[in-house]
């Protein structure tokens, strides 16, 4: 059949030989091809990750690295110490310890070496400690200590008060490893940005910024800070005119859209995610992911609140931010980075119960 039409071809265009001649080589390549990959398989495999109930596409498909957080293969764990009969506690041993005071000596010393592993690998007991001897560690001189308690306190608050996000898939829950990563501080942490001076406050002050707060995009710039510190409603406009009911304004919606844009990228996702195609407004058609990302978001703004804007006066100058010297705070990419499981949804509390509530610790 083919060689007919060529033949019939070249009768009626005797000087036109080249695109009869380019087209079966193009199919004939083609054919190729599709013989090579169902024989030798797709050469760039890709994974599918289901994300809502069967049959309704609700998956996300990736190159296989892109679901996997390589960072999992640093984490360092250490078994607990299932406590003895007069076993003395750290509190009775050790001065001014003003949390896990009734851990075990060995697992008190064992949570701390951890500690020091996960957060300053390299300056080790004396990031917190000093340089001093033994006699010294009761002491508070240093800035990373007074933190360092505080957020012992706020590890275990989030394993214990928030299981619904950070045990929404298995047993995961977090420790000090999830944020910092061998980092003295975590990556993902963001400070306000919004101008201080009144003159120049108003729309224009936040939009079309190139910030990584807006992921460099000219949407607002100030989403993060009104979301998951000031606690504001997450709105978008209504979709038909002069609606009485609507009660968001445009720069509303555009800073909703500027906190998804954020989220989409801490977690290396797309809005299907957590919505559906259908109607992304409708809290009926979402997927299982979209209450765990609420909770989320109503979880960091607690945290922000409670645990890390207080620290504002311990933090030195040289840590604060930029533009308010405000402290640090945690957003979705601070344990996320970029993976829609931190570290492959590794148990993180497995080994540490001492971390998993305040209550004392179940072996």
């Amino acid at each position: 059949m083919a060689l007919k039409w060529m033949n019939d071809w070249s009768r009626a265009n005797p000087k036109d030989i080249w695109r009869p001649a380019v087209s079966i080589g193009v199919v004939g390549v083609a054919l190729m091809i599709a013989a090579a990959l169902v024989t030798i398989g797709q050469p760039f495999k890709t994974a599918s990750m289901q994300t809502g109930p069967r049959g309704e596409g609700a998956v996300v498909v990736k190159f296989p690295e892109t679901l996997v957080d390589p960072t999992a293969a640093d984490y360092v764990s250490q078994d607990p110490v299932k406590p003895q009969p007069g076993d003395k506690l750290a509190k009775d041993i050790y001065k001014n310890v003003q949390v896990l005071g009734n851990l075990t000596d060995a697992n008190f010393t064992r949570l701390m070496v951890s500690m020091a592993q996960w957060v300053a690998p390299d300056q080790g007991c004396a990031f917190c400690h000093g340089d001093g001897d033994i006699s010294t560690y009761s002491e508070d001189k240093l800035y990373t200590k007074v933190i360092a308690r505080r957020m012992i306190q706020m590890t275990q608050d989030i394993n214990e008060n928030w299981s619904g996000h950070v045990q929404s898939v298995g047993e995961a829950g977090v420790n000090c490893f999830t944020c910092h990563r061998g980092q003295n501080i975590p990556s993902g942490v963001w400070y306000r940005i919004d101008p201080v001076n009144k003159v120049m406050a108003g729309w224009g002050a936040v939009q079309n910024r190139v910030t990584l707060q807006s992921q460099y995009t000219s949407l607002p710039s100030d989403a993060l800070e009104r979301y998951l510190l000031e606690g504001k409603n997450i709105l978008v406009s209504a979709q038909t005119v002069r609606d009485k009911t609507d009660t968001a304004s445009i720069q509303d919606t555009e800073r909703t859209f500027s906190l998804m844009n954020y989220i989409d990228n801490s977690l290396n996702v797309n809005c299907t995610f957590c919505h559906s195609t259908r109607a992304f407004w409708d809290t009926s058609q979402v997927t299982p992911q979209w209450a765990t990302a609420l909770l989320g978001i109503q979880m960091v703004n607690a945290l922000n609140n409670t645990y890390l804007v207080p620290l504002q006066s311990v933090f030195p100058a040289e840590q604060l931010g930029p533009v308010h010297q405000d402290a640090p705070k945690l957003a979705c990419n601070t344990c996320h980075k970029g993976y829609h499981l931190p570290l492959n949804g590794t148990d993180m509390i497995k080994d540490w119960p001492e971390l998993a509530s305040s209550a004392p610790p179940k072996y």
